[in-house]
């Protein structure tokens, strides 16, 4: 009987980053293709939004179409949040992640850096066994089925195996035809049919049967 591997996403899904991170990264976003596309902020919030439908990550777009360094742009965008004084702590979230069986793992369209301290801010960082970030995907950020082709070729983990967390739809629908069990952490109440479980938040999961 193998494991069950629990992949958790990370920003809005284990912790609210839409609440204070989410803003300030995104006018760093914006600011950025402003700076080194020379657009005016109307033209470069455009350009955001439409790399963000497109691949799934504003990133992908700026490297595939204007050869921009997805390391500057990490740390550009990034670098500024008093990180500490934004995350919200999520209440006996440690001792659920301890609760659950299996192996434990973060993947994140997020740098590593960032990552790994907002998990040290919020006392988890030891629960899991690898973090997965961007860099880790060689920058093919979720939803593209090539990062999660690394993420379980670094966990020599089967898709039948994983149970994948995430807010985010695109990321769950690439999960599902990889053949893992999915569940959507949103708070509407309809759900697509590639999502097996739909939770209000990662407490809830201690209600599911799985």
């Amino acid at each position: 009987m193998s494991s069950k591997i629990w992949i958790f996403d990370l920003d809005d899904t284990l912790h609210n980053a839409s609440a204070h991170i989410f803003p300030v990264m995104n006018r760093a976003m914006t600011q950025y293709i402003m700076d080194e596309l020379n657009l005016d902020e109307c033209a470069a919030h455009k350009l955001r939004q439409h790399y963000w439908r497109v691949y799934g990550a504003t990133l992908k777009g700026l490297m595939r179409h204007h050869g921009v360094d997805a390391y500057h742009f990490l740390n550009s965008t990034h670098a500024l949040m008093d990180l500490p004084n934004m995350v919200i702590q999520v209440k006996r979230l440690r001792s659920l992640l301890q609760s659950l069986k299996g192996r434990k793992c973060v993947f994140t369209n997020a740098p590593r850096d960032y990552a790994i301290r907002v998990l040290e801010i919020m006392g988890i960082a030891d629960c899991f066994e690898l973090v997965f970030s961007v860099e880790s995907t060689k920058f093919h950020a979720k939803p593209s089925v090539r990062g999660f082709q690394l993420l379980l070729k670094t966990l020599q983990a089967k898709p039948s195996d994983c149970i994948m967390l995430e807010d985010n739809l695109p990321a769950l629908m690439t999960a599902k035809r990889l053949g893992m069990r999915t569940i959507w952490v949103t708070k509407k109440m309809q759900k697509p049919n590639f999502v097996d479980f739909r939770i209000g938040s990662v407490l809830a999961l201690t209600h599911l049967k799985l």
